[in-house]
């Protein structure tokens, strides 16, 4: 069931989505070589309870760590670790926070130190198909739209779409309805409504669009082994405007 949602629950969305934000743009300052992403996940945890918010990843479904840290073909719920990070890397990082009873889900991938350009144009591209999906994401259009603009930009540049994961709705519960494809036809699946509150997610991979999970039980990879770059903004659908509740 689809849950639409009033003024007073896009607020606490909002605020919810600020703290993951700014938890992300705190992470970026850090994310260089020789770090590791477990010092990222440690910081990211004392930040998001500074903030009078609850990590929104630790726990839920048993997951160990309050950020998704993945590196190059590590397409996303990388487990935060003790290896160091390389110069020419790329790592995607997911954060999600709970306040008051609402949640924020936000994702960027960073580039460590200097990458190559085949590494650049990916995340550079798959940022664009972010933000394509978004400007797609208005009333009166449907879930397909959101998934055909994604899929187009990614496909004219050559690149996998991943097909086993999805963007989702959003509110009191991480994952709501409707499950938001980053591939689609224009037209079909759920009509947008004003209230509709979705996480849209865009995970592009540089070679092939599968993918398979690691004996970790986590970490979901590209199956050739190329990289795969991922960005994420929730956000807030109404009459007048598409907010961006994590910008």
């Amino acid at each position: 069931m689809i849950y639409l949602k009033n003024n007073s629950e896009i607020d606490k969305l909002y605020h919810a989505g600020q703290i993951v934000k700014d938890t992300l743009y705190m992470v970026e300052e850090y994310i260089k070589p020789g770090v590791t992403t477990l010092d990222l996940d440690r910081m990211a945890e004392e930040f998001i309870i500074s903030n009078k918010a609850k990590p929104g990843f630790k726990g839920l479904y048993d997951y160990p760590s309050t950020l998704c840290t993945s590196v190059d073909d590590e397409v996303v719920h990388g487990l935060p670790n003790t290896i160091p990070l390389q110069e020419g890397q790329i790592l995607s990082v997911d954060v999600g926070s709970i306040y008051d009873g609402f949640y924020g889900d936000h994702a960027k991938t960073f580039c460590v130190g200097s990458v190559n350009s085949e590494k650049k144009h990916l995340v550079e591209i798959t940022e664009e198909c972010l933000y394509e999906g978004i400007k797609h994401a208005k009333v009166g259009n449907t879930i397909g739209d959101i998934g055909h603009a994604i899929q187009n930009i990614a496909e004219k540049n050559g690149y996998g779409v991943v097909r086993d994961l999805v963007g989702h709705g959003i509110g009191q519960k991480l994952h709501e309805e409707p499950q938001v494809p980053n591939f689609g036809l224009k037209g079909k699946g759920v009509l947008i409504q004003p209230g509709l509150c979705i996480a849209i997610e865009p995970m592009i991979n540089c070679g092939s669009y599968e993918v398979y999970t690691k004996d970790d039980g986590w970490t979901i990879c590209t199956k050739d082994g190329k990289p795969s770059a991922h960005f994420e903004h929730s956000i807030a659908i109404t009459e007048k405007e598409i907010k961006i509740l994590t910008k």
